[in-house]
């Protein structure tokens, strides 16, 4: 099994990051709260975003919504998915080699409770087709986006939450087969770890980074050098996190960037951290939000142009995009 070393945290911002833009996806809309954006580049080169929205989160009339960028403007938010009576959860983007774009989500009373949901559309996420439930034990992507990996399989970041335990787990798509493997857990807190965003290094080489309870405080990460099929355990790096969501990106370049809130209790500063060595050290980029407020659940990419773009949520109230020069 791959060991994983304790990371190193250098706290100087990063000079050379910048933002470029920032701009709300939308400034009002017909629901109450919204929460846990997600994004994608379109094979025309717009971004589509989808998140869940309602009266609040967990309420009977949350369900999933997109909204596409195409130019410099934002499309006003339309439903995609909901189920009667039961609430939809954490929607994740996701496009594959062949162009087919599906959207992730769950449904449920609670995440105690979810059943994994997906939609398909061949039409760069114009329209969906019916939703398709996965297997019981099967969940999909929790919140971060999957990965094609260097073999030609698609690794979902798993989690599962139950009343007293907590643990990640990487779902691959092998041949329209579905296999898991895991669970990858911190040892020794029985509810440690969920919500995996997963890199790839080189060669089935994979980095796995998960949020953790506020009984561990980090960031924590786990490494398998088999495709995911076996992982290390989990462990601590020095990222604070404050139980909330994160997401991470491996660029062209090959430098991992991580948005994440730079905090062990709040949902704020929402930071973005950048690390040359895979994981093991990390340097702060940038600040994207400092105030008081929920500033959270971020989904990172790199499109085609270089840039990076990042999608979160602004105190349950819009989703909000940022451009970074990283």
């Amino acid at each position: 099994m791959t060991k994983h070393a304790h990371s190193r945290f250098l706290p100087e911002v990063d000079p050379d990051a910048r933002v470029v833009t920032k701009e709300a996806v939308f400034e009002r809309a017909s629901f109450n709260e919204c929460h846990a954006p997600t994004l994608v580049e379109t094979g025309e080169g717009d971004l589509l975003v989808a998140f869940f929205a309602g009266t609040r989160e967990g309420s009977e009339d949350v369900s999933i919504w997109t909204s596409r960028r195409k130019g410099v403007s934002w499309t006003a938010p339309e439903k995609a998915a909901c189920l009667e009576g039961v609430a939809c959860w954490n929607p994740v983007l996701f496009r594959d080699e062949h162009g087919t774009t599906y959207l992730f989500y769950k449904v449920g009373h609670s995440p105690k409770t979810w059943t994994g949901v997906y939609l398909a559309s061949e039409d760069e996420g114009r329209s969906w087709s019916e939703p398709h439930y996965l297997p019981a034990g099967l969940t999909g992507p929790t919140k971060n986006k999957p990965i094609t990996m260097s073999n030609g399989d698609v690794i979902c970041g798993a989690s599962t939450e139950s009343h007293e335990s907590w643990a990640c787990w990487a779902e691959v798509i092998r041949n329209q087969q579905w296999l898991r493997y895991g669970p990858i857990c911190y040892g020794g807190v029985s509810k440690g770890v969920i919500q995996p965003s997963i890199v790839e290094l080189s060669g089935g080489r994979l980095r796995m980074f998960m949020r953790s309870t506020r009984a561990i405080g980090k960031v924590c990460a786990a490494a398998s050098p088999d495709y995911g099929r076996t992982w290390s355990t989990a462990r601590s790096t020095v990222l604070p996190n404050p139980n909330s969501g994160i997401d991470a990106v491996k660029l062209g370049s090959g430098v991992i960037v991580m948005a994440y809130n730079d905090s062990a209790t709040e949902r704020t500063p929402l930071s973005v951290a950048t690390s040359v060595d895979e994981g093991l050290t990390w340097q702060k980029a940038l600040d994207l939000e400092v105030e008081e407020g929920e500033f959270s659940y971020p989904s990172v990419i790199q499109t085609r142009d270089g840039l990076v773009h990042l999608v979160y949520t602004w105190k349950r109230k819009r989703i909000e995009h940022a451009v970074l020069q990283v």
